[in-house]
Formats: C-alpha cells, structure tokens, sequence
C-alpha cells in the first residue's frame, strides 16, 4: 500500500505530556493526557484506555451465526457477530477462540485473521481485531458470563448485508468487520 504521510506531515504530530487517571471502571480507564503540537499549542485531552476486543466472523457455507444481545448504551437488542474483551495476558487470537465457544457452542476448525484498525482514534486507545471463522463443529453447549444473556441464531449472509446499520443491526463495529469479509474473499477469489 502506498504511504499517504510524507514529511510535511510533521507538524501534525503531538508530543504528550503528564496523563492522569480521572476514573478507573471495569470497561475502561478515563484519562486525561496533557499534550502539545508541533506548532506549540497545548491542552489537556480525555482519552479512555480499554483493552482490546475481537470481532469473529462465524461462517459457514451461506450462512453467518450471529447473537443477539441487549446493549446498555442504546438500550436496545442488537444482532451482532460474536465477540468480547481481550483479556490481559490473552493473545487476539486466543481471545477470538475462546468468544466463540462461549457465544455460539461452536470451535473454528480455521481461525483467519482479517484485520485490526482503532474503533475510534479520537478517544480510544485499544484496537479491535477481526476474524473469520471457517470449518465450525458444534459443542452444544454455550459458555455466557454471569451478566450475559444471549441468542445465538443462524442467517443467510445477504440478510445480514442487507441487516448491517438498521435498527436491528445497530453495531458500528459490525459493519466494519463486514468490511474485512468483504476485502477477504474478493482478495481470495472466493
């Protein structure tokens, strides 16, 4: 790929300063950084430090399994891929396995990594990584947090294009994954 910063881009650069913790929770941290631009203006920014999260793509052969989940920030059910936390000390990939035997019953017998990118650059200091999940075999049983509630369902993959940003398919991060599969399969030819 082709490196769209040159030198001039230089001045866009900020160097940070002290970065204080305003709220530590079980999500994320709360910071505030002090930082200062090339240009010598300063200020202080919120940045919240959260660990990273997997996104993975369920697939088999026409279909996609999805779960379907309350989200406290809408306060709405949303039908999404599966996914979570990476746990400290967990590699991605580990972290994907582990989310969808947890959220499906199932085990990838093919684990591909599709990518990683910043949820959200401006506030956010973690990355998401995206899998594809291929070759799936059925453990019947689900592996949910305490505070998880979860449906596990099976659809076909066009009503999951065609779902992707309406109000049952309200994630972000669903789109962005889809994306990946996308990129993925026309790369592969497949």
């Amino acid at each position: 790929m082709r490196n769209y910063f040159t030198q001039d881009d230089e001045k866009l650069k900020w160097d940070d300063g002290e970065t204080r913790t305003l709220l530590s929770t079980v999500v994320c941290d709360i910071t505030s950084r002090h930082s200062t631009s090339a240009l010598g203006v300063s200020g202080d920014y919120i940045i919240m430090n959260a660990p990273d999260w997997v996104i993975v793509i369920p697939e088999k052969e026409e279909t996609f399994l999805m779960v379907k989940q309350w989200r406290h920030g809408i306060k709405a059910l949303s039908v999404e891929f599966p996914g979570g936390v990476v746990d400290k000390g967990e590699e991605p990939e580990a972290a994907a396995k582990r989310e969808l035997e947890e959220e499906t019953g199932c085990k990838a017998g093919k684990l591909i990594k599709l990518g990683e990118l910043s949820p959200n650059p401006a506030l956010f200091d973690n990355h998401v990584h995206i899998f594809l999940a291929q070759e799936l075999q059925s453990t019947g049983t689900l592996h949910l947090d305490e505070d998880e509630f979860i449906n596990c369902m099976e659809l076909s993959k066009q009503e999951v294009f065609d779902g992707i940003g309406t109000q049952q398919f309200p994630h972000a991060m669903m789109s962005t994954a889809m994306m990946f599969y996308v990129r993925y399969k026309k790369n592969c030819g497949k």
